[in-house]
């Protein structure tokens, strides 16, 4: 039987819920200095970009390969060498008329972003964007959630990017794409795979059993993490945040110094993604008085990754969650804080990412019909109301083709009724938040990230306050 680079069942999930109103890609917006990237006649150099991504694509050879579906959709779907792979139609260049302003900028953004990826084809896009004003140049990236998680994404970044100013030339080996299976041979294999599987899942039960200590260990920290999901707010408040999207998008984002989350953990208490998650909170309290209403707190679902430290460069999702009653009423900056501090302590005692990622691992055994209604079903979820995710990335500058990437922001894709998405990245000193929404039902995004910048200058001023030598 042969070896495919079948989907993960998580991966394949995300192939199931996108539609022509959700697309299920990540992304982000990059800033760089542009002079680097001009060549004398003040042209992008459009042609150093493709081959330079060109050479390093051997480093994630994903980057190459098509999906492959298996006939009468019996399994999950596999990765095959795209054998009229072009680089030119996944690195593009676009332009603003200049003087481009940030606005500009970001609604070209939300365009590229609002498209779906083709299936046919490599999922990921990397559009360059020039005419921004001081002179800069932008790039749009999206790449398909069944390709990459956020961890991963930022090892693809790495190796697209250059640590230091002069790039790292790189001599590729050739690439020779191989065929893929006939659609009957490739029906075969997969049946044989879903006969074996039930075989393998009962060798890991029979393995489980002659173990009775571990496994009790192993079964009682399982429940107790999953108690910390089906509790009395396993259900979401409903909230304006939960309703119906369509195509488009709004994109709008905040600039935070890493300092100031710092500074705010070491004075108030607390972790950095604790003083994240309480100007989050204090931002979307801005945005429910905006529009009239008054939940105590909205549930927010939280990536964490599960990524091993020897998976560095491994695509795909490795990802788990946690489900985080964010306070939306509050007694000032410093009891929101205090409260998700509280809340984020007891999860990771409970270790309910544990039990997420155990359930995520029970549908790899799923029949791909069940796991395609499973997917549907997903889309009107009541248990969460928002994603928010925060990536680390690297606290070093980074360049391509001798510019220095000035700032990123990340996106997250919207499911069919999640109207707003929440992405932090930190690099180089700054956090940088990229707040996605869709267009009809979020107009008032603006409201939000302005409530996240005040919640940031009042957990500063706080701060401050307690440590006025630091300021």
């Amino acid at each position: 039987m042969a070896d495919y680079d079948r989907l993960e069942s998580l991966d394949d999930s995300f192939l199931k819920l996108e539609g022509l109103d959700t697309p299920m890609h990540v992304g982000a917006l990059s800033v760089f200095e542009g002079e680097p990237l001009l060549d004398d006649e003040g042209r992008f150099r459009l042609a150093e970009a493709r081959e330079m991504v060109a050479s390093r694509l051997h480093l994630v050879p994903r980057f190459r390969k098509r999906l492959m579906e298996v006939p009468l959709d019996l399994d999950r779907p596999i990765w095959v060498d795209d054998d009229s792979f072009d680089i030119a139609y996944h690195v593009r260049l676009t332009a603003l008329p200049r003087p481009g302003t940030w606005d500009q900028l970001a609604t070209l953004t939300t365009r590229v972003q609002s498209q779906l990826l083709d299936r046919a084809r490599p999922l990921w896009e990397i559009w360059f964007v020039e005419g921004l004003e001081d002179n800069r140049v932008a790039l749009i990236q999206k790449t398909h959630h069944a390709l990459v998680d956020g961890a991963s994404g930022v090892d693809v970044a790495t190796v697209l990017l250059d640590f230091e100013r002069e790039p790292t030339v790189l001599d590729p080996p050739e690439w020779v794409s191989e065929p893929p299976p006939s659609p009957a041979g490739l029906l075969v294999d997969s049946l044989r795979e879903q006969v074996t599987q039930p075989a393998k899942l009962i060798e890991r039960v029979g393995s489980f059993l002659r173990a009775p200590v571990r496994a009790l260990e192993r079964g009682l920290g399982v429940a107790r993490s999953l108690s910390t999901m089906l509790g009395r707010d396993t259900v979401a408040p409903r909230t304006s945040l939960n309703q119906a999207v369509g195509r488009h998008r709004r994109f709008d984002v905040v600039r935070v110094p890493l300092d100031d989350a710092k500074a705010a953990r070491r004075e108030l208490g607390g972790t950095v993604n604790d003083v994240v998650l309480s100007a989050v909170g204090s931002g979307l309290a801005r945005l429910f008085e905006n529009r009239g209403e008054s939940p105590e707190h909205v549930r927010a679902m939280i990536p964490v990754s599960v990524r091993a430290g020897d998976e560095h460069m491994q695509l795909g999702n490795r990802v788990s969650a946690m489900f985080v009653n964010l306070p939306v009423v509050a007694d000032g900056p410093l009891d929101r804080l205090k409260s998700i501090g509280a809340i984020t302590s007891e999860l990771k005692d409970r270790h309910q990412a544990v039990g997420a990622e155990f359930l995520v691992g029970l549908t790899r055994y799923a029949a791909p019909t069940l796991l395609s209604l499973a997917s549907r079903a997903v889309h009107n979820q009541p248990f969460f109301n928002l994603v928010i995710t925060n990536v680390p990335g690297p606290q070093q500058p980074l360049y391509t083709l001798g510019a220095r990437m000035l700032e990123a922001f990340p996106i997250v894709p919207l499911a069919h009724n999640l109207t707003v998405g929440i992405a932090i990245l930190s690099y180089d000193g700054q956090l940088d938040i990229g707040v996605f929404a869709d267009r009809d039902a979020a107009p008032d995004v603006e409201v939000l990230t302005a409530g996240i910048e005040n919640g940031f200058a009042e957990l500063r001023k706080l701060t401050e306050e307690r440590a006025p030598h630091s300021a």
